[in-house]
């Protein structure tokens, strides 16, 4: 029998099935020998110090979020982004915590010299892991990414209970360049697993109708969610070896030549991502309480354990851009078997 492993510590941290992880408060700092109130003095004295050099300096721009240098049409499009996002994050949570009937969260946040991460998790019997990142990308760390003026990444994955539903992927991103052009992407599909065609084909027909009222030929971005982006030239190509399985249903918008951010391509992806996750979570709830066998708790186990590889070795961000410690909490399955 493989080896099973706890894969959903915040701190990276992996542990047999078997072991109890300890309560971990993962927004607590500790150091051995600094007591408690040494800690609080410290941390007040810092804050304020922190305080009076801001005063110093006067307010400063973030790079990624300098919301006052966008153009009128670029500052609606991101004030319309901004309202999508927050919108959406409360349906999610509030649809995952009913369909619980009730949640555990656990929640992380951190800055970098070159991105700011807000990490939300949600944990319970029927929706096992659901995570959440909303991202500002504030400086290059690869070749193919871009400077930008403002930007902001929203990415839920979701791992049902059942294996009958294969996970959700569901990413969305939009960026605003020095140069005045903007581009809008993203990734919209579940894994296969023990799937049933009654799911496959409710979620294909949800997304037809998207691709129908917007005009957009729903082939080409099937097939690069199936195959991944065949450009060998592609800085951001991915490891085919270890690609993540998926279903067809929805599909990928990357791949080197984004959509460029207009009216067109800003309601169409919008749209779209909103569409498959209400969608996705109708079908969760559908498939809550259908018996399945052994069989079909294999095929999850074989799922999970390509998302798991899928994260480590072959997508470009995870592999080469954002920290191990915010990905492996957001994103990894609650256990993945070797």
């Amino acid at each position: 029998m493989g080896a099973r492993w706890r894969t959903d510590l915040a701190s990276g941290d992996v542990r047999r099935r078997h072991e109890k992880p300890e309560d971990l408060d993962i927004t607590d700092g500790y150091c051995e020998g600094v007591t408690m109130k040494g800690q609080r003095l410290t941390a007040a004295f810092v804050f304020i110090a922190g305080l009076i050099l801001a005063q110093l300096m006067g307010p400063q721009v973030q790079a990624g979020d300098d919301f006052d240098a966008l153009t009128p049409e670029q500052a609606a499009f991101a004030t319309r982004f901004s309202e999508f996002i927050e919108r959406i994050d409360t349906y999610y949570f509030d649809r995952i915590d009913q369909l619980n009937g009730g949640s555990e969260l656990q929640t992380l946040t951190d800055s970098t010299e070159y991105s700011d991460y807000d990490v939300k998790v949600a944990r319970g019997p029927v929706v096992e892991k659901a995570g959440r990142t909303i991202q500002i990308t504030k400086k290059p760390t690869r070749d193919f990414q871009r400077e930008n003026l403002w930007s902001r990444y929203f990415l839920f994955d979701v791992h049902p209970e059942t294996p009958l539903v294969g996970m959700l992927h569901a990413a969305i991103v939009m960026q605003i360049y020095p140069d005045g052009t903007g581009t809008i992407a993203g990734f919209l599909d579940t894994l296969r697993t023990a799937n049933q065609q009654e799911d496959l084909d409710y979620l294909t027909q949800a997304m037809d109708r998207v691709y129908e009222k917007h005009g957009v030929d729903a082939a080409p971005y099937r097939k690069l969610s199936r195959e991944g982006d065949n450009d060998e030239d592609d800085p951001a190509k991915e490891n085919k070896d270890y690609r993540r399985k998926t279903t067809s249903v929805g599909g990928s918008f990357y791949g080197r030549e984004r959509f460029a951010l207009n009216e067109e391509s800003f309601s169409f992806l919008l749209d779209a991502y909103e569409t498959m996750v209400v969608a996705y979570l109708d079908v969760v709830e559908r498939r809550k309480d259908t018996p399945y066998t052994e069989e079909d708790l294999a095929a999850q186990d074989a799922m999970r354990k390509n998302w798991a590889e899928d994260r480590l070795f072959s997508d470009p961000y995870t592999t080469g851009v954002t920290p191990y410690e915010i990905w492996s909490l957001m994103s990894l399955p609650p256990e993945v078997k070797f």
